[in-house]
């Protein structure tokens, strides 16, 4: 197969067999990084987890600390003082049954992320089969089901990102952008990492990080060597 000029070049920058630290994989990560936008830099986890076992299922949210380089649209289902404080809090779309029944009739799906208070529940849950394939379903588990509409605005806004394990135990996650500082892309990565290591089922034996990669948007996956986290 003939390859691009570009492929090969970016072949030749490192070893798809080697295992880098984590300031080399996130420099490599960003000297690949070769489109004309700015790409996303993303974080793939292989874990070693039977996610078909319910002590062994992982999912949640995180502020990450040097957020991810979007800025996402925020829609609250609310009522009263949380619909108050959804607006305050600069929610970028604020309302109850009108919006669900908006997303329902027109297909609406102007945001990234829906919070909703217990109340809004039982109502969205009849568009539930049109939420959940898209991921937009809120759950308590990731925050975007509570009472306090306030910080779960800002979280997203600061940059909270939602991860779930797959069947295989895969995790990803963005972790910034590649316009992004080595020293802020480290940071966001050592922290989610430190976060799956401390909510490691205690169920789980053996090694429990199989495999840790970082990539953008086109380029390569650059492995890392896992025994560099304390697991």
């Amino acid at each position: 197969m003939k390859r691009s000029k570009k492929y090969l070049e970016i072949s030749s920058k490192y070893d798809k067999s080697k295992k880098y630290t984590k300031e080399e994989a996130i420099k490599l990560v960003k000297e690949l990084a070769s489109a004309k936008f700015d790409e996303t830099v993303e974080l793939s986890m292989n874990l070693n987890l039977d996610t078909k076992k319910s002590d062994q299922q992982l999912r949640g949210a995180t502020v990450l600390p040097n957020g991810i380089g979007k800025n996402k649209t925020v829609l609250v289902l609310a009522k009263g003082e949380q619909a108050k404080a959804a607006k305050e809090a600069k929610a970028d779309f604020v309302g109850d049954t009108d919006l669900i029944d908006k997303i329902e009739k027109e297909n609406w799906f102007e945001f990234d992320t829906l919070i909703a208070t217990p109340e809004m529940m039982p109502a969205l849950g009849k568009i539930g089969r049109i939420l959940g394939p898209k991921g937009l379903m809120p759950n308590p588990k990731t925050g975007t089901v509570t009472m306090d509409v306030k910080k779960a605005v800002e979280d997203v806004k600061k940059g909270r990102v939602e991860y779930r394990a797959d069947s295989y135990g895969n995790v990803a996650v963005v972790i910034g952008k590649a316009s992004f500082d080595a020293s802020k892309l480290l940071g966001n990565l050592e922290a989610f990492v430190s976060l799956i290591v401390k909510t490691k089922p205690s169920v789980v034996k053996g090694k429990y990080i199989k495999s840790i990669t970082i990539s953008t948007t086109m380029g390569p996956g650059i492995k890392l060597d896992e025994t560099e986290f304390a697991i």
